[in-house]
């Protein structure tokens, strides 16, 4: 519409395209429930009053609030196609996601952000793309992909490209490395999110001097503050391992909540699907005890103004796109209808209209490893008794801690050890060939015998296994190499169970309700293994993330995550 056209609309001159009427609108820009109709016009609120259309829904007095936004996610990590992953979350209420591909990126490079733009376009899903800014994200990995300054500069300035995600490699930025640096200052005005665990005082104020304006990775009401306090907008990450809503909401007061928002970060098929995705946070941040319109207001206009886009999402106001949920109430959030710029797409939890891209990108075949025997999973003992660096989950958190512990031994080897739940664990390289295995230690993870294997380790996504004896992981990465990708329970040298994920080894082709299907008979698996955790998989693909404190292990060895070194299992 010309911009005539739209004021004569917005003033009932002109019928409008669509009107919603009797709906008790939750207004974000004002703070209250509004009791009106609502114009709808070439795919834009016109505005908030009495007018007429040829074509009416009436709400019948059901909440209408602008359509969901996830201000931080990995596409890859709900293990589905971008189209599939549109086609669940979208009768649940979301309209637009912000997203980090790094995970295909580390796989894939270039090609993987290639991939992403392809697959997302023309869904009933809005996906706005931040671009890696850390891949790998140190230089104490190896990736499939190597992203400088220069890599991402066919990509600004595209439609959907909105930003620099989340500058992962803090220590980088402190330490002024000018491959990170470079980076940044080609972001230019966009906005930089951040990744900053555990940051605080000086080195904070550091890393926030690169125009870094968010973080989603406090776990304490603590540190929430003091990153608000440094002037950070606070994400407020509810995922499948990274369940900080409880912790964090305590720190949301009314003079500081225009600055908080609501991310998932990393969820898996099965929770999906059971949960839900920003409605369940919505639904669970009101239980907890938040207003109801501030909890609205945090999933959709603050996300919308942090990324600059004011006046286009977030919001049922004049102007802004007509993305829009209509629910039953504050507590149990059943999603009637969801509209995408004025039209009905999804209906009492189902699509309504076809979910296709206007592209169907491929990707090669991932697994590129060089040929493996069973000597690098091999551990010699000293002649003495040792103690070693152990890797220790700490639950509900993707932090780890390092732990010091006597080695158990064997036939002249370090082994694993099932009565102090003590695992083996190795990453595998899987990207360029180099034949690299690190070896190291979990506890925590709970299996007794057998092993499990997947493909998804963040971020570089080389391949991990964990287990008791080293025969049974040879064959879980044996296992997930035949499959081109994905997950794998082995025990006594049988496959148990298994996942292919053929998409960079990530995600599968498969409709989202098989994938939740076989990732939980995974974990049914797993725990005939012993482990007791609610997806051993997931605590699992955190476990070679060398950005995340304390301790952990990448193709390359043990990382000391605050020195950013590689470290000796032996401790002495």
């Amino acid at each position: 519409m010309s911009l005539e056209h739209r004021i004569a609309s917005a003033e009932g001159l002109i019928p409008a395209d669509l009107v919603i009427k009797n709906a008790r609108i939750v207004s974000v820009t004002s703070g209250r429930i509004i009791e009106n109709d609502i114009g709808i016009s070439d795919g834009v609120i016109i505005g908030i009053g009495r007018y007429k259309s040829a074509r009416t829904i009436d709400v019948d007095g059901a909440y209408v609030s602008s359509g969901f936004i996830d201000a931080h996610m990995h596409i890859e990590s709900v293990m589905v196609s971008p189209e599939e992953f549109a086609r669940t979350v979208v009768p649940m209420g979301t309209t637009s996601i912000f997203i980090d591909p790094h995970e295909i990126t580390n796989v894939h490079g270039v090609k993987g952000i290639e991939y992403i733009l392809h697959a997302t376009e023309g869904l009933p899903l809005t996906v706005f793309v931040l671009l890696p800014s850390c891949v790998p994200a140190t230089e104490l990995e190896t990736s499939g992909g190597n992203i400088a300054a220069k890599d991402l500069e066919p990509f600004w300035g595209k439609p959907r490209v909105i930003g620099l995600a989340e500058v992962m490699n803090f220590p980088a930025v402190i330490a002024r490395k000018k491959w990170v640096l470079d980076i940044i200052r080609r972001a230019k005005g966009n906005t930089i999110d951040g990744h900053a665990p555990g940051l605080t005082k000086l080195p904070l104020n550091a890393y926030l001097m690169a125009n870094i304006r968010s973080d989603h990775e406090s776990t304490t009401a603590k540190e929430a503050m003091v990153k608000l306090s440094a002037g950070l907008h606070l994400m407020i990450r509810e995922g499948t391992c990274e369940r900080n809503l409880r912790d964090l909401l305590p720190v949301v007061k009314k003079g500081n909540a225009h600055r908080c928002m609501f991310a998932s970060d990393d969820k898996s098929p099965a929770d999906i699907l059971k949960e839900g995705h920003i409605n369940y946070i919505i639904k669970k941040a009101v239980r907890l005890g938040l207003n109801p319109v501030t909890a609205i207001q945090m999933a959709t206009l603050n996300t919308a103004e942090y990324f600059r886009l004011r006046r286009k999402l977030g919001a049922v106001a004049v102007g802004h796109k007509a993305d829009i949920v209509v629910f039953d109430n504050f507590r149990d959030l059943n999603i009637k209808m969801v509209f995408k710029k004025g039209e009905l797409v999804a209906k009492d939890g189902k699509m309504v209209v076809p979910v296709r891209s206007k592209y169907s990108p491929r990707l090669v075949n991932s697994m590129k490893v060089k040929r493996l025997s069973l000597r690098p999973f091999e551990i010699a003992a000293p002649a003495e008794k040792c103690k070693i660096r152990v890797i220790e989950l700490v639950p509900n958190q993707i932090v780890t801690k390092e732990a010091v512990r006597c080695a158990a031994t064997a036939d002249g080897r370090i082994i694993a050890n099932a009565k102090r739940d003590i695992a083996k664990l190795v990453v595998v390289e899987r990207h360029k060939m180099t034949g690299n295995v690190g070896v190291g230690f979990v506890k925590g993870l709970g299996i007794s015998r057998g092993a499990i294997a997947s493909t998804v380790a963040h971020d570089s996504h080389n391949i991990i296994v964990a287990g008791m004896n080293d025969r049974d992981m040879f064959a879980a990465v044996k296992a997930v190499i035949r499959a081109g990708g994905g997950m794998a329970v082995v025990d006594e040298g049988r496959v148990l169970a298994l996942l292919k994920l053929p998409i960079a080894g990530l995600m599968s082709d498969r409709p989202i309700k098989e994938v939740a299907k076989a990732k939980k008979r995974l974990i049914s698996f797993c725990r005939r293994l012993g482990s007791k955790l609610p997806d051993p998989f997931q605590s699992l693909s955190f476990l070679a993330l060398p950005v995340i404190p304390e301790l952990k292990l990448t193709d390359k060895g043990l990382v000391d995550v605050s020195r950013q070194r590689i470290v000796p299992l032996n401790y002495l």
